[in-house]
């Protein structure tokens, strides 16, 4: 069985180097790599060489046209009997495909993702970003591998499936939320799509926080857009952050006349602290882990509120994805 490992890179050299060092690693290596590079300046072919003789590299260089249309490109000129996919800023631990084929050979598995860990390597700043993405009072946890109140959906730091689903469902579109679209339209297709726990990814996330924030406003917005295409597909998790910073401004003014309110934030904040205080081993990380859940919050939820009131109240059109940002700054 050959997996076709498909990475979209803008201007990211040193990011692909790990990623190519972690591939470079793996005990078992059934693929081969197709990196497409999206019109970068800071081009990484210059890295490969050093690589070619562990597995098998195919580089690609075309016109920028945005993340959904790469990874259709390298689809396309991929053999593999699976299509998997990394973003540039993914560590494999060197047992992932091991794992991936172990449990591919135990059940069907037309579709599939993994969650995301922070590695022992990682920064203070990245390991508390990693538990505000992953983290159950932030995200319900299903980043980070937990079963919530939705439906599983893959993600693209970590998602394959089958040629046959691509044969069938076709590739990404160019959209927000455009992962988590495929998915939808995979699973409507009438094929599974299943969370392999122990196929985790070290994620490591940009430890600029105004960059962040930009990174959960676009998955804040992009969630009103694929209730839009797929009405039925906006849960009340999915609201949480939006409905939480409605809930804190009124808090705010009601504590203006009843000041034991306060304590509610406060809970809050000591859960967050206390569950990374827990996982991370380390008070450094615990704190910031309060600044970046307030950075994810407040990013996703404004973005949630900005879509709901343009595009589902005074309906606007939904803009293609390329013309409204680059978002290789989300990953």
């Amino acid at each position: 069985m050959l997996y076709s490992i498909i990475v979209p890179v803008y201007n990211r050299p040193d990011e692909i180097k790990e990623l190519l060092e972690s591939l470079a690693a793996q005990t078992v290596k059934p693929f081969e790599l197709l990196i497409i590079e999206d019109g970068s300046k800071e081009r990484c072919d210059h890295l490969l060489d050093c690589y070619r003789s562990s597995f098998t590299i195919h580089y690609y260089f075309k016109p920028n046209s945005g993340r959904s249309d790469t990874r259709n490109y390298g689809m396309e000129r991929a053999t593999g009997d699976y299509l998997l996919f990394f973003d540039s800023d993914v560590i494999l631990p060197p047992f992932y495909f091991e794992r991936l084929q172990s449990a591919i050979e135990k059940q069907k598995c037309d579709c599939f993702g993994g969650p995301d860990a922070a590695d022992a390597s990682f920064s203070d700043v990245q390991k508390a970003v990693n538990h505000s993405m992953t983290g159950f009072w932030t995200t319900g946890g299903i980043r980070g591998g937990k079963v919530v109140a939705e439906k599983f959906c893959p993600r693209t730091f970590n998602m394959g499936f089958s040629r046959a689903v691509y044969e069938k469902v076709g590739g990404f579109e160019d959209m927000m939320g455009e992962d988590i679209d495929l998915s939808i339209r995979i699973r409507k297709a009438g094929f599974s799509i299943s969370l392999i726990r122990e196929a985790f990814v070290y994620h490591k996330r940009r430890v600029d926080l105004s960059r962040f924030f930009k990174q959960v406003n676009n998955f804040g917005q992009a969630r009103i857009w694929l209730q839009i295409k797929h009405p039925g597909s906006l849960k009340i998790v999915h609201a949480m952050p939006a409905l939480m910073l409605v809930f804190g401004a009124i808090l705010l003014v009601a504590a203006i006349f009843f000041p034991w309110l306060l304590l509610l934030p406060l809970l809050y904040v000591m859960l967050i602290f206390f569950d990374s205080l827990f996982k991370n081993k380390s008070l450094k990380v615990a704190l910031y882990s309060v600044v970046t859940a307030a950075v994810q919050i407040s990013g996703y939820g404004t973005g949630f509120l900005k879509a709901l009131w343009f595009k589902m109240i005074l309906k606007q059109p939904l803009e293609t994805k390329k013309n409204l940002t680059k978002l290789y700054n989300r990953g």
